[in-house]
């Protein structure tokens, strides 16, 4: 990655996490990432690109603590835990505003547009992901376990920037350890 796409994508993400994508036209991306309107349009297009790259590096960020998750030496369990707290730490941080994706999706609704389907496509690989982890520890209502956690998430998400995040990321955690230790109606019949 060039220095300037780098610098330019570093500005959009802070710009756009912080003020929202509409909030925030081409020129403030330009004006403060200190480039022309040349290289910017060299490198993304169009806003709808730089807006999918926005979301594309907070994809890998997400996927890449899932993995660190996943490469520690610790039971299934522990791994969802270490994702949870992941989230968590997220949700405690200086300047959290909710969750890229679910801030995305609300600014662009339509689904044939680029940006939604970016959301789309980290959405289905989260709860993918999810879901083989739940099938990791032996549910076998993985999915639905995934969906709760994911519904979970997405709660926690939202209500961690409009309240004290302490008591919404406790509350996550409990949720987490009761999807743990729930086991459906159909395992526990003899």
């Amino acid at each position: 990655m060039s220095e300037a796409r780098a610098r330019l994508l570093s500005t959009a993400t802070g710009l756009f996490y912080a003020d929202g994508i509409h909030a925030v036209g081409v020129d403030r991306v330009i004006a403060e990432a200190k480039v022309t309107r040349a290289t910017l349009y060299r490198h993304f297009p169009s806003k709808d690109d730089l807006i999918v790259a926005y979301l594309t590096q907070a994809d890998e960020t997400i996927r890449a603590q899932v993995d660190e998750a996943r490469a520690q030496d610790a039971s299934p369990d522990d791994v969802i835990r270490a994702v949870g707290r992941s989230i968590a730490a997220d949700i405690q941080s200086a300047g959290f505003r909710g969750c890229a994706f679910l801030n995305a999706a609300a600014e662009y609704p339509d689904p044939d547009v680029a940006v939604h389907q970016a959301v789309l496509r980290h959405r289905q690989w989260f709860l993918a992901t999810m879901t083989e982890l739940f099938e990791g520890i032996g549910k076998i209502d993985a999915e639905p376990a995934a969906r709760h956690f994911v519904m979970l998430r997405d709660g926690a998400m939202a209500a961690g920037c409009l309240t004290d995040p302490k008591p919404v990321c406790d509350t996550f955690r409990r949720g987490i350890e009761g999807l743990l230790t729930y086991r459906s109606r159909e395992a526990t019949r003899p």
